[in-house]
């Protein structure tokens, strides 16, 4: 008899991902030089093997888990699947340090993992400051931690437990925000540096997960922010989404998730345009040029500005919709206009034909 059938779903999204870093890393290993695990070149074929021992010449994939059902359910498929292959499986969770008794749950959660044979474990406290709002700062903090984390052990991933519930929810807050279609297509499956970051649980939904830890009688513990009103995503999750699905019928998460799909397809084609556009709007001494600019779509135009800001040294983070339209205007709309000032000190400004960004 085989797995009940959410365990089932869980393990073969985690196996996808593993199949594709091992792939990723036999490749990299080429490249340097070295020689890879010998039962790497055969990973991909799903055929069983015995546990491998830990070696450097195996890439290690780290889950990041909260102690929440999505991330446990990710960490028991992690550690089953990595039992199969040339993969040594490790785990990390983050105490922000937000609620009391958060360091005794991060220790909960270490031991939980190392119980599922996860090797290193470790808690990494986290100071959570203030800029951007209460969970922007969390976030913020949580990745820096994550990254440092990956970095420290050298992992070739790091699984994160984000589901199509969660998908939906991003959707619709990039949709509120008045965002453009890169916001809209809500969290990549491979994100982050050199795709560090997996999200094998996009295509469930968050039932699945729980319904996994409860078929294999795993403890969870449900975050109190979750359901706490404060926070926009939670007010999102019990109160806006079933509003939706009462309104428009069941389906709504699925659709949403769908339309994120789309929405990444053509935003990545359209970025890959406004680079190759980027090129062709510039001058000899490498100016941007403004009636080049003026002849490009909107959407290619304004992703071409919105590089060259970034490049000049404006925050991503930093630069909206509005400073990028400000910008615009000094290409479709010329009436000599002054500089736009920028976020990170940069400025815009229009000189005999050229656009000019640059430190100001």
């Amino acid at each position: 008899m085989g797995p009940h059938p959410a365990v089932a779903a869980i393990r073969l999204a985690v196996r996808r991902v593993l199949h594709d870093v091992l792939t990723e890393f036999a490749e990299q290993t080429e490249r340097s030089g070295h020689a890879p695990h010998p039962e790497l070149a055969e990973a991909g074929t799903g055929r069983r093997r015995p546990a491998l021992p830990e070696r450097t010449d195996t890439p290690l994939v780290l889950v990041a888990c909260s102690g929440g059902a999505d991330s446990m359910a990710l960490a028991s498929a992690l550690a089953f699947e990595a039992r199969k292959l040339a993969v040594r499986a490790g785990g990390v969770t983050v105490d922000h340090g937000l609620q009391s008794g958060s360091d005794a749950r991060a220790t909960e959660v270490v031991g939980r993992l190392t119980a599922m044979g996860l090797d290193p474990v470790e808690a990494v406290a986290v100071h959570v400051g203030h800029e951007g709002g209460p969970e922007a700062a969390a976030r913020d903090a949580r990745y820096a931690a994550l990254d440092a984390t990956a970095e420290r052990h050298g992992a070739a991933a790091v699984l994160l437990g984000h589901t199509r519930d969660d998908q939906a929810e991003t959707v619709l807050l990039g949709l509120a925000r008045g965002s453009g279609i890169r916001s809209l297509s809500g969290m990549a499956a491979a994100s982050g540096p050199a795709g560090r970051y997996r999200r094998p649980f996009l295509q469930l939904d968050r039932q699945t997960a729980r319904t996994a830890c409860m078929a294999q009688s795993l403890p969870v513990w449900d975050d109190p922010h979750n359901i706490d009103p404060a926070y926009t995503r939670s007010r999102l999750r019990h109160e806006g989404l079933p509003a939706l699905e009462k309104a428009l019928g069941k389906g709504v998460v699925e659709a949403l998730a769908r339309t994120a799909q789309l929405s990444r397809d053509d935003a990545d084609a359209l970025d890959t345009w406004a680079a190759e556009a980027g090129r062709d709007v510039r001058d000899a001494a490498g100016r941007l040029e403004c009636a080049k600019l003026h002849a490009l779509p909107p959407a290619v135009r304004r992703r071409v500005l919105r590089r060259a800001a970034i490049e000049a040294g404006s925050p991503a983070g930093s630069l909206f919709a509005r400073h990028i339209e400000e910008v615009d205007r000094l290409i479709t709309g010329w009436r000599g206009q002054q500089a736009i000032n920028l976020p990170g000190r940069v400025e815009a400004l229009r000189q005999g034909g050229r656009l000019v960004i640059r430190q100001s």
